[in-house]
């Protein structure tokens, strides 16, 4: 579709309304100008004919007939609408006193009231009345045209100025449509000479209309939330870059020291090093590809309604290995089922997440419950170990990138974990309170859901 500048669409529909609306406006007015003009005409052949049947009422000679033949006209050079009046006085069936165009056959059958005639070839009005007496019948015409005379110089001196001005109301809806839309071109002109980098909020010179405040008030939310995306990815750019550095320099170390080896024992140890630190590197780069993920599309995702016990015992069942390798015990505590109203993937990866983090800074030995306890306000998960927990300040880190506990910094881990939980948590509206577990003595995290429809 071919694009239509909004200041030529505005001005031609309020033209077209404002005309629309004169032209109503001027049928009425004919139309109502017309309808007096009738009555008034009207009347005027009521009292011509009463004129004509008073005068019959004194006499009916030869005199009085041509007294009112003169007076109507008849013997005098009057007015030229006289030749479209035309009138008729019958007495006892003959013709009396009438006008010079209304000699010969009487004019209408009609006794008494008006009636719309053809006449020598023009459209007559025409009123009839009878005398005093039952034998004197009145005849009073007029032609229509002698109506339409009048009418069209009525109408003309009514709306001949109005056309006149019509062009001047064009040319001031044009100029108001264009300075309505001052502020938009303004807006348009703000944003073609920002620079790229630019993300400040926009402002005009002068306050913006009420309708241009809202679509303002969006963009300049855009902008700030694309500057805060920014700032992110910036920083996890050179946090990213910071933290791969150490596995990889790790690897790079104990390769060093595998080539160097004078002994298979030194050598073992130091491949081991070795495959260590590149599973630390997988699995940072993985929680990093999660993260941005999860940056970029977690409030986006579409919420359904799943089974959070039966996913619950599913990922459990995966993270046994890792549990059984340090002699871990991993419990689960649910009931049969647990509606969860949330995209299954984002809360699974919530919960191997928290599981995890429970796994990796827990000793060996260590015990890790998970809780699942499902009400009519909705589900709440528990996940506790017998690690030895963290204090209130780490607590309040915790979810800050590549924030470690100090006390667990000898573990394997990226520092991501939490941070995943934090942005899973935000985007599903889930509330999570941290806290020392009562039984076990570690680090508790409890996690409300909200009640699935």
């Amino acid at each position: 579709m071919t694009a239509r500048s909004l200041q030529l669409r505005l001005a031609l529909r309020t033209l077209a309304m404002v005309g629309g609306l004169w032209l109503l406006a001027a049928l009425w007015t004919a139309w109502d100008a017309r309808h007096e003009l009738d009555e008034l005409f009207d009347a005027h052949l009521s009292q011509s004919a009463a004129l004509l049947v008073a005068q019959q009422s004194g006499g009916h000679g030869d005199d009085d007939a041509e007294a009112i033949e003169h007076a109507l006209g008849g013997g005098r050079k009057g007015h030229p609408y006289e030749r479209k009046v035309a009138f008729q006085v019958w007495h006892e069936g003959r013709l009396g006193a009438h006008s010079p165009n209304a000699d010969g056959a009487p004019l209408s059958t009609l006794s008494e009231g008006f009636e719309t005639i053809q006449y020598r070839g023009a459209t007559w009005r025409l009123f009839a009345a009878n005398g005093a007496e039952d034998d004197v019948q009145v005849y009073v015409a007029e032609q229509e045209e002698v109506r339409l005379d009048v009418l069209w110089p009525v109408l003309q001196g009514t709306f001949g100025p109005l056309l006149l001005v019509l062009p001047l109301v064009a040319l001031s809806v044009w100029w108001s449509v264009r300075q309505g839309l001052a502020p938009l071109r303004e807006l348009g002109e703000v944003l073609r000479q920002r620079a790229p980098q630019q993300l400040s909020p926009v402002a005009l010179s002068d306050p913006a209309p009420t309708e241009l405040q809202a679509p303002l008030d969006a963009l300049n939310a855009l902008l700030e939330r694309t500057g805060r995306l920014i700032d992110g990815e910036r920083r996890f750019t050179a946090d990213a870059a910071h933290e791969l550095r150490t596995p990889i320099a790790i690897v790079r170390t104990q390769a060093q020291v595998a080539l160097g080896a004078t002994d298979d024992a030194e050598r073992r140890h130091a491949l081991q090093s070795t495959i260590a630190g590149c599973d630390r590197a997988v699995h940072l780069v993985q929680q990093l590809l999660t993260l941005a993920r999860l940056d970029g599309s977690a409030g986006q995702r579409a919420a359904s309604v799943h089974d959070g016990a039966v996913m619950a015992r599913r990922l459990l069942g995966e993270l046994a290995p890792q549990a059984l390798a340090r002699g871990q015990t991993l419990e689960l505590d649910a009931p049969d089922h647990c509606a969860l109203a949330m995209d299954e993937a984002l809360a699974a990866m919530l919960l191997r997440n928290l599981v995890d983090n429970a796994l990796r800074y827990s000793p060996d030995g260590a015990t890790v419950q998970v809780t699942i306890h499902a009400g009519p306000d909705g589900a709440r998960w528990t996940v506790e170990d017998s690690g030895p927990g963290l204090s209130e300040a780490d607590q309040a880190r915790l979810g800050e990138r590549f924030f470690r506990a100090g006390a667990t910094q000898d573990q394997a881990g990226s520092g991501l974990g939490w941070s995943i939980v934090r942005r899973i948590a935000q985007a599903g509206g889930l509330g999570i309170t941290l806290g020392r577990s009562a039984r076990l003595g570690g680090l508790s995290v409890q996690v409300a859901w909200p009640p699935a429809a």
